[in-house]
């Protein structure tokens, strides 16, 4: 007689997940690297608030303040002026107001000639370099020199260059072309705005020959070859197809050539020092002028409170009007 033994039935035997042991560790390690782009941001939000952010409070609190070369030492406890040194800002009919009005007024007329003869000479070179030619890598690098040159070592050389009696300006102009009559005086007077113009869009163009012609390299040549076959001219060409599709990148370059030629400290006070011209009177130097030399910083610190609250106001009305010009082409 034979006896069945029952058979062992196989069972599945339940492998052990490894991802459930190590589950918390991944979530552990996601949690790290999702702080680490933080962190990592921290030490330059850090500088930037001790650099920036920091001095401009600072800044505000003092326009409140009648802080002079009296109360300096101890400005905490300088006595508050309330709103004075803002009405004496803004009061035109009195010395501080007038003087500050003439500068704001000549630092606008600065800045739309410079940054319009930036953006023109900038636009024309970046369209002129399109075409390849013999020598067209060299002439881009000279056309980034200035661009590239210290401000300092750069102005400092036109300085050197508008001088009365040995200038290399007045020796072309006078000596060998004889397109005056005599000498000018370019560092002083009404011929300062000029000299200071011209050291202005020389620095700034070459800013908007770089970023111009980086934004021509989006446009796709079959536009141009489709365009001439149409019988379109290099004008046409450009008033068609070049500008139109330049206009993001001009309203960006527009803007901030405003507020570096408008905010331009650097030029002036190199060319001119602490004593710049009435006809280059820029509202930067003045501002300085009215802080650091007459040591009245409440009047000075309300004077670069108006500017940054003037900035930001035509930065707003600026980035909504191009808004409103982006959406029709966008729908």
């Amino acid at each position: 007689m034979t006896t069945t033994t029952p058979q062992a039935v196989d069972r599945p035997v339940a492998k052990a997940d490894p991802g459930a042991a190590r589950g918390p560790r991944r979530r552990t390690g996601r949690s790290h690297r999702a702080w680490l782009p933080y962190l990592l941001l921290l030490p330059a939000l850090v500088l930037e608030l001790l650099v920036h952010l920091v001095p401009m409070v600072m800044g505000i609190v003092m326009s409140f303040k009648e802080l002079t070369q009296f109360t300096l030492r101890d400005w905490g406890a300088a006595p508050w002026n309330a709103l004075d040194n803002y009405s004496m800002s803004v009061d035109f009919d009195a010395p501080v107001g007038e003087a500050l009005l003439h500068s704001f007024l000549v630092t606008c007329g600065f800045t739309l000639l410079s940054v319009g003869l930036c953006w023109l000479i900038g636009t024309a070179a970046a369209v002129f370099m399109q075409d390849t030619f013999k020598g067209r890598g060299l002439l881009r690098a000279l056309f980034l020199v200035p661009y590239a040159l210290p401000v300092y070592t750069a102005v400092i050389t036109w300085v050197f260059m508008f001088q009365h009696d040995n200038g290399l300006v007045n020796h072309v102009l006078h000596d060998q072309l004889g397109l005056t009559d005599e000498p000018s005086f370019w560092l002083i007077g009404d011929n300062s705005f000029w000299a200071l113009l011209i050291v202005s869009v020389w620095k700034g163009w070459p800013f908007a020959f770089l970023i111009v012609m980086a934004g021509l390299q989006n446009i796709p040549r079959e536009l141009y070859e489709a365009a001439a076959l149409d019988g379109a001219g290099v004008w046409q060409q450009i008033r068609r197809i070049t500008l139109p599709s330049l206009r993001p990148v001009n309203q960006v370059l527009v803007l901030v050539l405003f507020l570096w030629t408008f905010n331009d400290f650097n030029t002036p006070y190199v060319m001119f020092g602490k004593a710049a011209p009435e006809a280059a009177d820029l509202i930067s130097v003045h501002i300085y002028q009215a802080s650091f030399v007459t040591w009245n910083f409440g009047t000075g610190s309300a004077m670069s409170v108006l500017l940054l609250l003037f900035l930001l106001v035509v930065t707003g009305i600026y980035l909504a009007l191009t808004s409103r010009t982006r959406r029709p082409s966008r729908a």
